[in-house]
């Protein structure tokens, strides 16, 4: 395809994919390689939006010791450090970017509005959604769906580590098969790990497909886009 296929998309990135060593802090690297690739796929006429997560530096799940709401807010902490990170690399790359998020602070990013929002990406800027939902309870993978409904993007893409969706862990187990096509009923009733229920069925309620791929082959963000067939659709 000599165009891209997708006019607007929302990628989700995990806040591991920025990790420095023993997957904690930031890589500068990593950072500036991801954001050197949402360029080009910019660059394609895309509008990109994005929503992260904060796993790199805080995760709730593993502090038993902080009441859950308490560690939920402070993992939305640190989704805006990761998304202030991402934004300065995009930025020394002459890539306008705004900054949303879900809790207000105003000295470091937009309050999330979506008109505003869907605005910014029609004067082609890249927009991060930081914050998760702004809400405990509620994860990073959900706070994509919700937003990838509201600004009407046309897929929604899942970087991770692997491949795509597989019935085993492929790292810990290499009889794993990968799943080239799934529905969110299959997602559902496998408890596959693609994203959790509540995201899974916001997407099915609204129709936004999911395509997980390999974040880390480069260039594979410009292929999705581009409507190469790799990693795992997951669909109606």
């Amino acid at each position: 395809m000599s165009k891209p296929r997708y006019k607007r998309i929302l990628l989700k990135l995990s806040g591991e994919v920025l990790a420095g060593p023993g997957n904690y802090g930031l890589d500068s690297q990593k950072i500036q390689a991801i954001a050197k690739e949402l360029k080009e796929v910019h660059d394609l006429g895309v509008e990109v939006a994005i929503v992260i997560g904060g796993g790199n530096i805080f995760r709730g799940s593993r502090t038993p010791w902080i009441e859950r709401t308490t560690a939920d807010y402070i993992g939305m902490l640190a989704t805006l450090i990761n998304g202030m990170a991402l934004q300065d690399a995009l930025e020394k790359m002459g890539v306008y970017t705004r900054l949303q998020s879900a809790i207000e602070m105003h000295q470091l990013a937009e309050p999330y509005i979506r008109r505003r929002a869907t605005r910014h990406l029609e004067k082609r800027r890249i927009v991060i959604f930081a914050a998760g939902t702004g809400n405990p309870y509620f994860s990073t993978d959900t706070a994509a769906s919700l937003r990838a409904t509201e600004i009407g993007a046309d897929v929604i893409l899942k970087g991770t580590k692997v491949e795509g969706v597989y019935n085993k862990d492929p790292l810990r187990d290499k009889s794993a098969k990968k799943f080239k096509k799934l529905t969110y009923i299959d997602c559902l009733k496998k408890e596959l790990k693609v994203m959790d229920a509540t995201a899974i069925s916001l997407c099915m309620d609204n129709h936004m497909p999911i395509i997980v791929f390999n974040l880390f082959k480069r260039g594979n963000i410009k292929r999705v886009v581009m409507g190469k067939s790799l990693g795992t659709l997951v669909t109606t």
